[in-house]
């Protein structure tokens, strides 16, 4: 197999990331912080690998094999958080390498989960560069679920291949238009954000950092108490519309802004989303009442916002929901798998799947009743390939089986059931807080030893990738000709 490719793509992300480290450099060198040549340094070295590694590459054919393209995805998350942790690492913000990479990871995948603490107290640089992580993160999410996961047909996610670029009515001519589309979209959508945040009491630099988190779904806040520490209504509900709007898929947007709205309206992943989301929240809003939490609008707006965070996978925090009894307890972990809609920011197991997996029980149903019976099953009105219905089915046994395989890996490295549980769920759906007194909203996952910090790290990068992405590379026939 012909590396090159490879290194091309992989050269320009990093030269790309090399450049990104000079906005907390130069925001740092501003502020008079020292930092400033920790981003530089870092800045340097990364731009120079970048550029090397695209020089040597320079030239060849720029199309990719499908084994070229399972390779590249996974080489290109895996290198450019290595590089990412760097200034985690130099500036002494975190004691090992470890956790610098366990943080960046964590950006980049959207996860949010952090080892870090005094975020109150934390250099400006810091606190920027996890807010330039997880929009780049989201970027990436978008353009991978757009571009390339349709093309590997990973988990269903060939459908939406089919209604993007092989239909008639194409939305744009060709991918790289759709995803320089998509890139424009989720610019203005995070500057819109930024000015929400500031009319609703913001300061320019927490506003920033929350805009790009809040739109990549990524949760990593200014302040060790998320959001929660901002004590504001109004800052929770423009929290809780953008993690809706970065939950909705982006192609929908770039057809509202070409002119054709009808299609974000009647799109039925949409629907069943928004109505998961106001379902799951008037639960919750009943169960802080029997437990007492929270008076009058507060108990809705809480409802509201953590509701939010959980199932788009965002993961901040306004108050510790572990404390609202055993019953929200459960239903915080079991939503936590939901998602969102596929190509957005989102993550866990998304809609549209439980939407196929519906359709697939219906089917087997009316079968039963009606044995001569045809029956037909549709996604938006067209019929759902069986390839589809085979490729979901394969998601979710195989998700749930590398849930339990992580599970009793971090319950081995002497976590106690319930935190390597937790853990294990929010990592491969990529959400942030756990459960418990350890990792849970009011907690972080510093506290954890090496060896479950890297099992994290491989868990959360797996379900970030939609599980087969990675997973096929250990197969030996992937490797042979």
């Amino acid at each position: 197999m012909d590396i090159r490719p490879i290194l091309l793509v992989v050269g320009v992300l990093l030269a790309t990331l090399g450049c990104a480290m000079m906005i907390p450099a130069i925001v740092d060198l501003i502020n008079n912080s020292a930092d400033w040549q920790v981003f530089a340094s870092s800045s340097a070295f990364t731009l120079l690998i970048g550029l090397g590694l695209f020089l040597s590459a320079r030239g060849i054919p720029k199309s990719l094999s499908i084994r070229q393209a399972f390779v590249m995805t996974v080489t290109v998350w895996i290198t450019v958080s290595g590089f990412g942790a760097l200034p985690f690492y130099l500036s002494g913000i975190v004691p090992t390498y470890t956790d610098a990479y366990f943080e960046a990871l964590s950006g980049l995948t959207t996860t949010g989960s952090t080892v870090i603490t005094g975020l109150d107290d934390a250099p400006t640089g810091i606190l920027l560069w996890r807010g330039i992580l997880q929009w780049l993160g989201g970027l990436g999410v978008l353009v991978m679920a757009v571009a390339v996961l349709p093309m590997l047909q990973i988990g269903g996610m060939q459908i939406f291949k089919v209604e993007a670029f092989e239909t008639s009515d194409k939305i744009l001519p060709r991918a790289s238009q759709i995803s320089g589309s998509i890139t424009s979209i989720f610019v203005v959508l995070t500057f819109i954000c930024f000015l929400f945040y500031l009319v609703a009491g913001m300061d320019v630099l927490d506003a920033t950092v929350h805009a790009m988190t809040t739109v990549a779904t990524g949760g990593f806040s200014t302040s060790d108490g998320s959001l929660g520490s901002f004590d504001s209504m109004a800052i929770d509900l423009t929290a809780s519309l953008f993690m809706v709007l970065g939950s909705i898929p982006f192609l929908l947007y770039v057809q509202f802004v070409g002119g054709n709205p009808k299609p974000l309206f009647r799109d039925s992943q949409v629907r069943v989303f928004l109505v998961v989301l106001l379902v799951a929240i008037v639960i919750v809003w009943n169960l802080e009442r029997f437990s007492g939490v929270n008076p009058g609008l507060f108990r809705l707006v809480d409802a509201i916002f953590n509701v939010t965070s959980i199932i788009t996978g965002t993961g901040f925090a306004t108050d510790d929901y572990t404390l609202w009894g055993h019953g929200s307890v459960a239903f915080f972990f079991v939503i936590m798998f939901v998602g969102g809609c596929a190509g957005s920011t989102s993550c866990g197991i998304k809609i549209f799947r439980f939407q196929v997996l519906f359709q697939d029980i219906r089917q087997h149903l009316h079968k039963i009743i009606y044995p001569n019976g045809v029956f037909i099953k549709k996604f938006n009105g067209r019929p759902l390939p069986s390839s589809v219905s085979t490729a979901v089915m394969s998601f979710f046994f195989l998700f749930i089986a590398s849930f339990a395989v992580s599970a009793v890996a971090l319950n081995l490295t002497g976590l106690d059931m319930l935190t390597a549980i937790s853990a294990a769920g929010t990592s491969i759906s990529n959400v942030g807080p756990g459960l418990g007194n350890i990792i849970g909203p009011a907690g972080n996952f510093k506290s954890l030893n090496d060896p479950a910090k890297w099992i994290l790290c491989i868990t959360m990068l797996v379900g970030r990738l939609e599980l087969f992405t990675v997973l096929v590379l250990f197969f030996p026939s992937f490797w042979k000709n």
